[in-house]
């Protein structure tokens, strides 16, 4: 009897100490929001577009309207500096959690996001649905506004929920993701000093807060200058003159090293082809009348392409490169990839730099109801890893991404969640986790930086 209880003994111990050793093994897994603490392997299902019941978005609760809206606004640049100082953690910290950013690959991002809390009303996320341009197709289709925060203008909707651009922890949570996918260059939206796209409203004044941010994350800045009204010759040279005068001189603002050893700021043009090649001429060559070649604001200029025959207008015009933009592989020349051989081929031969545009698919029927015909399936993954590897097999100096939070457009990046208010029901990222794409990214950034090496072996 006495063995028989030391044996239960000993086994009721042994047990004890297994149980203990498996909680502690528990303790030192990461939560699932850890960045990359989760094996990667992407099924490539079918797309299934799953529209999945979701609780409430809690994150959403917080852009609802608490107090006195008029404070709130008043005092949101404030906030935004105050808890930009105040929260910086230690930098080697952020290197050591964070994958090293890739400094050619460029991301767009969009600042252009109001919420009461923040800016006293909605901006964007209450975008107009826009008609088509034939009267007899418009009719047949829903006409309006959304109605944020549960009816917003996009078909996917973010986890942030319906978030102010404004918002420091926004802004927080922007940068950590776009270094935690290995972007190295923020190509951010941009309009002159109170200007502002249609259905938004000036944001010249949050591009400090966004180099501090991108700078505490080892991330650059460069700019995407949009087609603001009168835009020419003589207005983008004032214009580059103000973005370089103004953040030039910031840690954060971004200058590409080119084969002859300078560092120049570059400049993306958006919509560059809605300008004659002559007007651009006086800018971009030696011998224009408006030239900002070899004056302290000479930078590297890059268009547009959306036709082929653009290739052309491009050279003329003095640019000294092209990107494609659209995340719509088919909907133009530039943005389908079987042309991206021949337009680097032409690039190469006139020494300018060709920069395709990848994105992780395309939807925007929350804004454009009758554009369904345009809409790239996400695919689960796949779609966006096809760009990818069409990228690739042109070998380019620079890779862009459309987007990381061009929301009304479906190419986001940025974390998505699924929804179901009402009889919204919006698309999601689903059976992978809100931060698929950013790890897709991370993937394919290792990917392109062990290539570029055998390239220029």
């Amino acid at each position: 009897m006495a063995r028989f209880r030391r044996r239960t003994c000993i086994i009721l111990l042994l047990f004890i100490l297994f149980i203990c050793s498996i909680m502690m093994a528990l303790k030192t897994l990461r939560p699932d929001r850890a960045g990359f603490g989760d094996p990667f392997g992407l099924g490539l299902l079918p797309e299934l577009q799953q529209r999945t019941v979701l609780l409430d978005n809690k994150q959403n609760s917080l852009n609802r309207i608490q107090g006195d809206t008029a404070t709130r606004v008043s005092n949101s640049h404030g906030i935004a500096v105050n808890t930009m100082k105040a929260s910086m953690p230690p930098a080697n910290k952020l290197e050591e959690e964070l994958s090293s950013p890739n400094y050619n690959f460029h991301i767009f991002y969009y600042s252009w996001f109001g919420n009461p809390q923040f800016d006293g009303k909605y901006i964007h996320w209450n975008h107009p649905l826009l008609p088509h341009w034939d009267p007899k197709i418009a009719n047949n289709y829903p006409k309006g506004r959304h109605n944020p925060p549960e009816d917003i203008g996009a078909n996917f909707y973010p986890e942030l929920g319906s978030y102010s651009s404004k918002d420091p922890s926004v802004i927080e949570a922007h940068m950590k993701q776009m270094r935690s996918a290995s972007t190295g260059v923020i190509v951010l939206s941009w309009y002159p000093p109170g200007m502002a796209d249609e259905n938004g409203e000036p944001t010249d004044d949050l591009v400090p807060v966004i180099l501090d941010y991108a700078n505490k994350y080892n991330l650059k800045v460069t700019f995407h200058i949009e087609p603001y009204k009168d835009r020419d010759d003589r207005s983008m040279y004032h214009n580059v003159k103000y973005i370089i005068d103004k953040y030039g001189g910031h840690p954060a603002f971004y200058r590409h090293k080119t084969s002859t050893g300078r560092f120049l700021p570059m400049f993306y043009v958006y919509d560059s082809y809605v300008t004659i090649p002559e007007i651009w001429a006086n800018l971009l060559t030696v011998s224009g009348s408006q030239s900002i070649r070899n004056t302290p604001y000479d930078a590297l200029f890059i268009a547009l392409l959306v036709e082929e025959r653009h290739k052309h207008d491009i050279h003329r015009s003095g640019f000294d490169g092209m990107y494609t933009y659209f995340a719509t592989n088919g909907f133009s020349y530039g943005s389908s990839h079987h042309n991206w051989a021949s337009l680097k081929a032409f690039c190469d031969s006139n020494n300018l730099m060709f920069i395709p545009s990848v994105g992780p698919g395309y939807i925007d029927t929350s804004i454009r109801p009758w554009n369904n015909h345009n809409t790239r399936n996400r695919v689960n993954g796949k779609y966006y890893e096809t760009a990818f590897s069409a990228a690739l097999l042109v070998r380019p100096e620079i890779i862009s991404i459309t987007s990381f939070n061009e929301w009304h457009e479906g190419t986001q990046i940025e974390k998505a969640v699924p929804k179901r208010t009402g009889q919204v029901v919006y698309l999601d990222y689903k059976p992978h986790k809100p931060n698929v794409y950013l790890e897709l990214t991370q993937k394919w950034s290792e990917k392109y930086r062990k290539e570029q090496e055998q390239w220029l072996m």
